[in-house]
């Protein structure tokens, strides 16, 4: 009999449970079969690995060679396979059959994950939400996601510490969330430096935004009373309380009672981006989800017709095309 990868998996899963009999179970194999099998490598490998009494399985001096060296092998191929797939891609077909999707939330998520189980019904699909753009990245270069759909400040782009491949969706300035009879909602969009004396409310997240909401300020005359950080449902409550003035995109669609406004001259923007791995399968795919992204973005932001026409002024805002699109970019 010829040692194979299938032994050594045997060696190992006996050595680290102690037993015969949870080893078989961790294997889902019948305890005989496992017991049999034992015999058999024993015998390739011309003695014994266990030593075996009433208190379980312990290697030998063989078995403690040959498991150091299993503990090496294994996880070398395990890295080949992985390596592998990512290089090949999907075997049989271009298309994936699996997308894990992680995200910050809000609407372009939404859109983009209905279009893609209308383009592929039998696709199984997962979502993934965190406030923070570090951890998405982090489970995109750990292989725990294949897309991250994240929001990053003005120009900006994720950190450079991933080797990911980020696309740009849209870029959009910064609104202000505020009840509908507050002053600033009387003409399209409002000035910064009327708004010196609020207090403001943000989601949580990680990034810069806040020292360029700060700098903003600045610009415009003021330092800016600290933000309050909190997730959406908390910004809209302190919004409709009157506790303070909500920042927010142009996608955000308030619930009655509340509007938003671009801040004029858009002086804070958000850039909507998704990344994936570039030598993973998801790669493959990618365009085709830039492209349903851009749908979805295009689809919500038409929602607010007032934030569609203000932007006719700032041509280097929204969202455009798939074709002209941001150039990839790699962090």
């Amino acid at each position: 009999m010829n040692l194979e990868l299938r032994h050594l998996k045997v060696v190992c899963a006996i050595a680290e449970t102690g037993s015969v009999t949870k080893a078989a179970s961790q294997l889902g194999l019948a305890q005989p079969a496992l017991t049999a099998q034992l015999q058999r490598i024993e015998r390739t490998l011309g003695g014994p690995l266990f030593e075996r009494d009433r208190r379980g399985a312990r290697p030998t001096a063989l078995g403690e060679l040959v498991l150091s060296r299993a503990r090496v092998l294994l996880p070398a191929m395990k890295g080949l396979q992985d390596e592998a797939a990512r290089l090949a891609g999907a075997t049989d077909s271009e298309i994936m059959s699996r997308y894990r999707i992680g995200a910050l939330g809000g609407p372009i998520l939404g859109g983009m994950v209905y279009r893609l189980s209308m383009a592929q019904p039998d696709a199984q699909i997962t979502t993934h939400a965190s406030y923070y753009v570090e951890e998405l990245a982090t489970m995109l270069q750990g292989g725990k996601l294949d897309y991250a759909q994240v929001g990053v400040c003005g120009d900006a782009m994720p950190a450079a510490d991933y080797g990911l491949v980020w696309q740009t969706v849209a870029v959009d300035a910064v609104c202000v969330l505020m009840p509908d009879d507050h002053p600033g909602t009387k003409q399209i969009d409002v000035d910064l430096a009327e708004l010196a004396h609020e207090q403001w409310v943000g989601s949580t997240g990680d990034g810069c935004f806040a020292e360029c909401f700060a700098a903003a300020c600045a610009r415009s005359g003021f330092t800016p009373r600290r933000v309050l950080e909190t997730d959406v449902r908390g910004c809209v409550d302190m919004v409709e309380s009157g506790l303070a003035l909500g920042l927010c995109q142009p996608t955000f669609r308030p619930p009655a009672g509340l509007t938003s406004r671009p801040i004029r001259t858009a002086p804070l923007r958000w850039r909507q981006v998704i990344g994936w791995h570039p030598e993973s399968p998801a790669a493959r795919s990618a365009p085709k989800l830039i492209e349903m992204a851009v749908a979805a973005y295009q689809e919500v932001v038409s929602r607010n017709p007032l934030y569609v026409e203000w932007t006719k002024e700032y041509p280097h805002l929204g969202g455009g095309s798939v074709e002209n699109m941001t150039p990839l970019s790699m962090s």
